[in-house]
């Protein structure tokens, strides 16, 4: 069996003093009403006499005692024991609490938390409509640009950094190495040959190799010269390698300068053949990833994958609290962006009342159970006799008029009853 819940107090502002005097005051009202029916009735026992007159005000009066007493007794017994007498049946709302709270808990979810109740009332508001004026008035994108850049630094403050770098970098290495590299430079090689971009690379390759040799001819002299024999004499070294070095760099300039050379034309036959083998070769396409493996071994990429989440976070962060970013300004112009849609754009309005009314009534439908019980396990918390006390407070100035009513209506109804006895008899 489950422990009890602890009682808590009830929070809120229902003492209401002004309240508490009502009610003080209608119950020295009704309880004046009874003292005056009993000094009546007392008047008349010890003073009235064999009177005619006598007998009606005395039973008026008897008959408003009994009315008053009946109806104190099932005011007072909705809240505690009449005079503290645990008589059956009494002190029915400490009594009754939980199945009360239970009972208001089932009542609020059949009768208000339907999904019936809220999509007919969602029929009548313009959702789109309001959260476009909400988000579109002066100052509210900005600022909510500047809490989101808040909660992002708190949300981040929170996150174990050596955790999450660790699952990033195993995530980024997981997903290239599964992801297969030949088909991926394939294309690549593809969209260059067909925009003619290879033979601009190529280009840019010989020129690039010819200021190489420029700029290190003496270095390559030297290495000629360390490698001829020694009794060939300097001079023809010289000769050879000034021939061989001019030969070299008018080839280069011949190729880079004519668009139609055969060279070009060889190297696009034999690119546009390892594409070709790179999508139908297993040999070719086994060597790309044999290559792909190394590089990701490599200690310098396994150091940038490991500062990726690091460097991304640093880099959001900062721009995120940062109210001159371009970040934060692009976040304000989609918010300003997004407002205008919701209240102009016919389908963006639909789209957004239809989903907004399709999620409140799964949200209902989903919750409606949780929200009863949170009401009846609330109430079952609170304690008895401060609930009890509360709802006299805020009932009971009403419930006063029932002994009044009965203390009326009950003399009435004496008389009544009296007159027909005595014309009967």
């Amino acid at each position: 069996m489950p422990a009890p819940l602890p009682n808590v107090p009830l929070t809120g502002s229902l003492d209401d003093p002004a309240r508490a005097r009502d009610l003080a005051r209608m119950k020295r009202l009704a309880t004046g009403l009874f003292v005056l029916a009993a000094a009546v009735f007392l008047a008349c026992v010890l003073f009235g006499g064999d009177r005619t007159w006598v007998g009606y005000v005395r039973a008026t009066a008897e008959a408003s005692m009994v009315g008053a007493l009946a109806d104190w007794f099932a005011v007072t017994a909705l809240f505690r024991h009449p005079l503290g007498v645990p008589i059956p049946h009494t002190a029915v709302i400490p009594r009754k609490k939980d199945q009360i709270g239970t009972s208001l808990g089932t009542f609020v979810q059949e009768n208000f938390l339907t999904r019936a109740v809220v999509e007919e009332r969602l029929d009548g508001v313009d959702v789109p409509g309001r959260l476009g004026a909400f988000l579109a008035s002066p100052g509210r994108a900005e600022r909510l640009a500047g809490d989101a850049g808040k909660a992002l630094g708190a949300l981040t403050d929170l996150i174990e950094d050596d955790e999450v770098q660790q699952a990033v970098s195993s995530f980024v290495d997981r997903k290239l190495r599964e992801t297969p590299a030949a088909p991926g430079l394939a294309r690549v090689l593809e969209l260059a040959v067909d925009g003619d971009r290879h033979q601009e690379v190529l280009s840019a390759g010989l020129s690039g190799l010819a200021e190489f040799l420029a700029d290190n001819r003496l270095v390559f002299r030297a290495r000629l010269g360390a490698a001829s024999p020694a009794w060939v004499p300097d001079w023809v070294d010289d000769r050879v390698f000034d021939r061989v070095f001019e030969l070299l760099r008018g080839f280069l300039a011949e190729v880079g300068a004519d668009a139609d050379h055969p060279v070009r034309a060889v190297y696009d036959r034999r690119l546009r053949a390892y594409v070709h083998a790179l999508r139908t070769d297993p040999d070719a396409a086994a060597r790309v990833e044999q290559f792909k493996a190394e590089v990701l071994d490599h200690p310098a990429v396994r150091t940038w994958s490991g500062s990726l989440w690091s460097t991304a976070k640093n880099g959001v962060v900062t721009a995120a609290a940062d109210p001159d970013s371009e970040l934060r300004a692009r976040v304000v112009r989609l918010i300003h962006a997004g407002a205008g849609l919701l209240q102009t754009d016919p389908t963006i309005r639909e789209l957004v009342q239809r989903q907004f009314r399709r999620g409140a009534g799964w949200a209902v439908e989903r919750f409606a159970g949780d929200a009863a019980d949170l009401v009846g396990t609330t109430v079952a918390r609170w304690d008895t006799e401060e609930t009890s006390r509360r709802i006299e407070l805020q009932v009971g100035r009403d419930l006063q008029w029932i002994r009044v009513n009965g203390t009326v209506v009950g003399g009435l109804a004496g008389l009544v009853i009296y007159t027909v006895a005595q014309l009967l008899s």
